[in-house]
């Protein structure tokens, strides 16, 4: 570690070193593909034969067919080569595998570089965090989230959007702001990593909910009462997690929830779409070739309530149809069968 590291150690290095986008999925490469036009990046693969198409050809047919990447994106499937000196890491691999590739991410990351997660799950044994994996798997490393309203083709369609990047170290957050900004993406800092968090992850459960009510043919107003409620439900369970409340009114938050529960573009939705619809939940995630996180945390999400001692109907609603226990029409009616209330409780 060299003097400036030892008097500053949590400062990304202003030396010309590469940023590292672990995961080459939709959401991996559209940030990758976006941070590029900003500086030096590296995208990791599992696939080696994904690896050369995006360093090749300029595109990621699997995930992101028809779209053209800038031409500076590199891509390999040897982790250590991507990881290597890099100044800023950032994780987009699905919660059921990110213990595994962080583990590896340990064994060549410098100490003190910044882990920034892209995921929006819970690990179903442990009940923790993406962030919470990294702090125990690279306790040197200070850890951020990216998160907000952001659906990857638009986002590399150049629409106006804003994204929200939460960390501890405020410093730390705007150097990361600053990498990631672009004339159309608005970049916004927070100190609440786990509001800004949960927030990521409740609102994948939310959106398969608000998902059945279309799916059943309901209107606005069944879409409009069930993310009003789901926003309660993520409140809830971020401030009992030591949260800020005022974080799920932000970007993480409503936002995201807005983004995902109006967007045909979200599978999480799409999954809820085809359970409203009546079909099983086995056959919709068998016929699926990308993750929807939300099938897997609903359950977590439940349990980590639970823990808390906090109330969770949506959740446990949809938990139960995505654990197969029960259909969408019983658990609507399950919902509505509940004793009435103040709206502040």
């Amino acid at each position: 570690m060299n003097t400036a590291q030892m008097l500053c150690p949590h400062t990304i290095s202003d030396v010309e070193r590469h940023l590292a986008v672990v995961g080459a999925g939709s959401w991996g490469t559209t940030v990758a593909n976006a941070v590029a036009k900003n500086q030096s990046t590296m995208l990791w693969s599992r696939r080696s034969e994904l690896a050369e198409q995006i360093s090749t050809r300029h595109e990621n047919a699997d995930y992101l067919r028809g779209v053209r990447l800038v031409e500076s994106l590199r891509c390999s499937s040897v982790l250590g080569e991507v990881v290597t000196g890099a100044s800023v890491v950032m994780m987009a691999v699905p919660s059921n595998g990110f213990r595994d590739v962080a583990t590896q991410v340990a064994k060549y990351v410098d100490s003190q570089v910044p882990i920034v997660s892209l995921a929006k799950g819970l690990e179903r044994d442990s009940l923790l965090r993406m962030t919470e994996i990294i702090q125990k798997l690279m306790p040197r490393n200070p850890v951020a989230v990216l998160t907000g309203p952001n659906l990857a083709n638009e986002i590399l369609a150049g629409q106006p959007a804003a994204t929200v990047v939460a960390c501890r170290d405020q410093q730390i957050a705007k150097q990361i702001q600053k990498i990631i900004s672009l004339p159309t993406l608005r970049v916004y800092t927070n100190e609440d990593v786990i509001g800004c968090e949960i927030a990521g992850v409740i609102k994948n459960v939310i959106a398969i909910a608000a998902g059945i009510v279309e799916g059943m043919g309901f209107g606005d107003n069944s879409k409009a009462t069930l993310i009003t409620r789901g926003l309660v439900e993520m409140s809830r369970l971020g401030v009992a997690l030591g949260a800020n409340q005022n974080t799920f009114m932000g970007l993480a938050g409503l936002g995201d929830v807005v983004a995902t529960c109006a967007s045909a573009k979200s599978r999480n939705t799409a999954v809820g779409v085809r359970l409203g619809r009546g079909e099983s939940i086995s056959a919709i995630t068998g016929s699926m070739s990308m993750v929807a996180e939300g099938v897997r945390s609903s359950l977590s999400v439940l349990q980590l309530a639970q823990r808390c001692k906090v109330e969770m109907p949506i959740t446990e609603q949809v938990a139960a149809v995505c654990e197969g226990k029960t259909n969408a029409k019983d658990a609507l009616v399950q919902l509505m069968a509940r004793a009435t209330k103040s709206e502040a409780d």
